[in-house]
């Protein structure tokens, strides 16, 4: 661990950072379930991943904002408090509206635990004088990935126990320990000087965008050519609205000059869509099409973070992101690859054999891009960054549900594994480009300085005496 960090700031920091991945692993062995139970086709139960996700990509900025702005312990509070009245909710639903409805809860409640987390581990590392989180940054990496490889088997034993409620429920007790846990948490003074409002209209925009592109991902025709439409036009009027205020929710003149940043949000969309493509659309079909219980399909889905844990620990010190990239890159080639290999009665060794190939390239790639995301941001910032980091994971989260949305609904069988399989090939590869294209990898990390980032953060802090010169990005 790193020197001289509050040990007492480590149970907190893990379970509130957990929150989110609990929620999406166990989710994912209770679609069928739930598809049967209220007679939902994959496309309609899709949305219970895109709307914990619609909510998530929004509500990181804000509340990575309010964290920079306020300090992590309100905000981790109340969003331990939003995640047990969402597990209520999703208890005692009896139609898919309302379960949806949980999931947004669910999505907003846990946004505070990743942007609390990082504020505080650069927090401490002001406190102690040692700018060495390697190892902290490891232990959350592993610890969402450890909750990854726990969440799809605890969902399915809490299915065969008591049914697909139980997923939601398991929540009350989660939020009533990250409460308890919260208190430990520092009292922080708000940073001296006016506070700027929050973007309200740049959030709706936001989210207009977000929402109305995903009405038209998960069922593309041409009839609804309109939402794709609204959603550019959103989009457009997002990106004036941003640039033209003095205090934006996201600050496009502040990506447009920290490039390595933007390149590692643009990985970062592309890794998490196929990590999340495995995890939803290959459970998917390993209950659809071969005709497995909930919990044998979370027990194959094991090896993949027993590997991706491996591949995060082995590599979590490691100054070389540009080298550790290029092999989950091309990895993640290869375990696309294999799912074209698989069929309705594919025997046991080989889902699992596939399900631990998919885990090398998601341990390698998801760590090596938080650990650029700390070192090319404004330290002034890290809240909203790593806030701005999720939003980009859930974007991957949200363009993988409507891809097996729309390749598993008429046929959840080989044949849509095997075009959801060509899908993710075409992502897998555009992802290996944007890392060789990437030259700033190559100084990337402590010791090593990058031109275009330092330049972008002095511009950040250079106004104002040191102070940011625009909204949080």
């Amino acid at each position: 661990m790193t020197e001289g960090f509050d040990r007492r700031l480590i149970a907190p920091l893990v379970l509130g950072a957990a929150l989110n991945p609990v929620n999406s692993s166990m989710i994912a062995v209770a679609l069928v379930p739930i598809g049967a139970a209220l007679d939902a086709v994959p496309s309609d139960t899709a949305w219970l991943v895109s709307a914990l996700y619609l909510a998530t990509a929004t509500g990181q900025p804000v509340v990575g904002r309010l964290v920079d702005r306020h300090g992590p312990r309100r905000l981790y509070l109340a969003g331990a408090l939003l995640v047990g009245v969402a597990g209520l909710i999703g208890m005692l639903a009896t139609s898919l509206g309302v379960l949806v409805t949980a999931r947004v809860l669910l999505g907003f409640g846990t946004c505070a635990g990743y942007p609390a987390a990082m504020y505080l581990i650069r927090s401490e590392s002001r406190r102690t004088g040692v700018d060495r989180p390697g190892p902290v940054l490891t232990l959350l990496t592993v610890a969402a990935q450890t909750i990854v490889v726990i969440g799809p088997a605890l969902g399915g034993l809490l299915i065969a126990g008591g049914g697909w409620r139980t997923v939601f429920a398991i929540n009350i007790p989660l939020a009533l320990a990250c409460l308890l846990l919260g208190l430990r948490l520092p009292r922080t003074e708000p940073p001296p000087g006016p506070r700027q409002p929050l973007d309200l209209p740049g959030i709706a925009l936001f989210a207009s965008a977000l929402t109305t592109l995903m009405l038209f991902l998960m069922s593309p025709s041409v009839a609804d050519l309109w939402l794709a439409g609204l959603a550019l036009a959103s989009g457009a009027a997002f990106a004036v609205r941003e640039l033209r205020t003095t205090s934006p929710f996201i600050d496009l003149r502040v990506l447009g000059g920290n490039r390595p940043l933007i390149n590692t949000f643009l990985r970062t969309v592309c890794a998490q869509t196929i990590t999340y493509a495995f995890l939803y659309g290959f459970t998917l079909w390993l209950e659809a099409g071969r005709h497995l219980s909930a919990s044998a399909a979370g027990l194959v889905l094991l090896p993949m973070s027993l590997v991706a844990i491996a591949a995060s620990t082995l590599t979590g010190r490691t100054t070389r992101l540009r080298a550790v990239l290029l092999t989950g890159a091309i990895t993640q080639i290869g375990a696309c690859a294999l799912l074209l290999v698989l069929g309705d009665d594919s025997p046991i060794w080989l889902l699992v054999l596939v399900a631990a190939a998919c885990g090398l390239p998601q341990g390698l790639n998801n760590l090596a891009n938080q650990n650029a995301v700390y070192h090319q941001a404004d330290p002034a910032r890290i809240g909203a960054s790593a806030g701005l980091l999720r939003t980009f994971t859930y974007l991957g989260a949200m363009v993988s549900a409507a891809a097996y949305g729309a390749f598993f609904h008429r046929d959840p069988g080989a044949g849509g594994l095997h075009n959801f399989a060509w899908f993710l090939l075409a992502v897998a590869v555009v992802m290996l480009a944007l890392v060789v294209a990437d030259r700033s990898l190559l100084r990337s990390g402590p010791g090593h300085a990058d031109p275009e980032a330092d330049e972008a953060r002095r511009r950040f802090s250079g106004a104002r005496g040191g102070r940011p010169v625009r909204g949080d990005g």
